[in-house]
């Protein structure tokens, strides 16, 4: 009885290792399929990534770059937030939601992204200034036109 509850949880253990390892070889077979620019192959390996872990903030990132290159800014979009729900200190993920909101003439969100963006900001803070910039731009385009 004792070898049979041995055995037991030594099966559960190493079910529990191999599927932590398979989520990491996932994530990283993923990331190598994207820098190939293998972009359908990279979304599966994501997506079977977030199965075995599914608070992976830099999955769901990933993927809404993949959909950024696709033109698919509903799927960008929502991966972006899921993102920033996980993760919402994500700067890059605050900069892309920020483009699609310009993009949509959302000034407001743009706004209130960008204000998040100033706080977090380490890594896209030469971007703040472009970001501004087009905002600027946009917003003086909007009023002209009303």
């Amino acid at each position: 009885m004792k070898n049979l509850k041995k055995l037991f949880l030594f099966l559960i253990l190493m079910f529990f290792k191999t599927a932590a390892y398979s989520s990491e070889s996932f994530y990283d077979q993923a990331v190598d399929k994207f820098n190939d620019k293998k972009f359908d192959d990279s979304k599966f390996l994501f997506h079977r990534n977030i199965v075995f872990n599914p608070t992976d903030a830099k999955s769901y990132l990933y993927l809404a770059k993949i959909f950024n290159s696709e033109k698919n800014q509903k799927e960008e979009e929502k991966n972006l937030n899921t993102t920033l729900l996980l993760e919402p200190n994500n700067e890059e993920a605050i900069y892309m939601l920020i483009q699609i909101n310009l993009d949509k003439s959302n000034f407001s969100k743009a706004n209130e992204l960008l204000a998040k963006l100033n706080i977090v900001c380490k890594n896209f803070c030469s971007k703040k200034k472009e970001i501004e910039k087009s905002l600027q731009n946009l917003e003086a385009k909007n009023e002209k036109k009303q």
